[in-house]
């Protein structure tokens, strides 16, 4: 859940607009259904909800340690970070002085792809992924559903009344393989977390009665 951070030097970083309320929703919700649930967050504001691990990070590369250490314990991982894409290539170990005139020197470099790399290592895990989009959302949706591997994708339109970053509620569609697109009314987040819960459980059954291989059970 939640925003990473990119160093751009000690006092300035490259970072987005999540809150990390969606995500917060989701491990809350299924913490309260029973599931066993490790909270991996980039800052936030809000509090760790009650009865989750909370494991906080702030770097894409410390999100993607995490996330892949834990993989094998977990049935099922839901990537609703809003992770950076970029990142300062060459961080400065000192505070960059202001100075005249326009500063064009910031290379960036892309950060790793963590929810391909949680789908190419994964076995017997539901894989769901998030899309914050703000034009051509089921295009764009459908493309990152096949290109990421995942067996759900949850879509947004951020710059829409109601459902952008940290508000309360959100409007989302609910992408799988294989299914039309469900989309859901303006809700409380909660609510929203709830509906891609049940919906994820709709994923699984269709997964386990499908005629793939079964896979192995999870392990303590």
């Amino acid at each position: 859940a939640g925003p990473t951070q990119e160093a751009i030097d000690p006092v300035r970083f490259i970072s987005n607009r999540s809150s990390g309320k969606m995500g917060y929703a989701l491990a809350e919700a299924a913490c309260a259904r029973g599931a066993e649930v490790v909270l991996v967050s980039g800052p936030t504001a809000l509090p760790p909800p009650t009865g989750v691990e909370y494991c906080p990070v702030i770097t894409a590369e410390e999100m993607r340690k995490a996330m892949t250490s834990r993989l094998a314990w977990s049935d099922t991982v839901i990537m609703a970070a809003a992770v950076a894409d970029f990142r300062p290539a060459r961080p400065s170990p000192q505070k960059l002085k202001k100075r005249r005139g326009p500063v064009t020197a910031l290379d960036l470099e892309a950060t790793d792809d963590i929810l391909r790399e949680l789908n190419e290592r994964r076995t017997h895990q539901l894989l769901v992924g998030f899309a914050a989009e703000t034009e051509d959302l089921l295009a764009h949706a459908r493309e990152k559903l096949h290109a990421k591997g995942v067996d759900l994708l949850i879509a947004n339109d951020v710059t829409a009344a109601g459902s952008g970053f940290g508000s309360d509620s959100n409007r989302v569609w609910l992408f799988a393989p294989e299914h039309a697109p469900v989309e859901l009314p303006l809700l409380p987040k909660r609510e929203v977390a709830e509906r891609i819960l049940d919906h994820m459980l709709t994923v699984q059954t269709g997964r386990q009665t499908s005629s793939r291989p079964s896979r192995p059970h999870r392990k303590e």
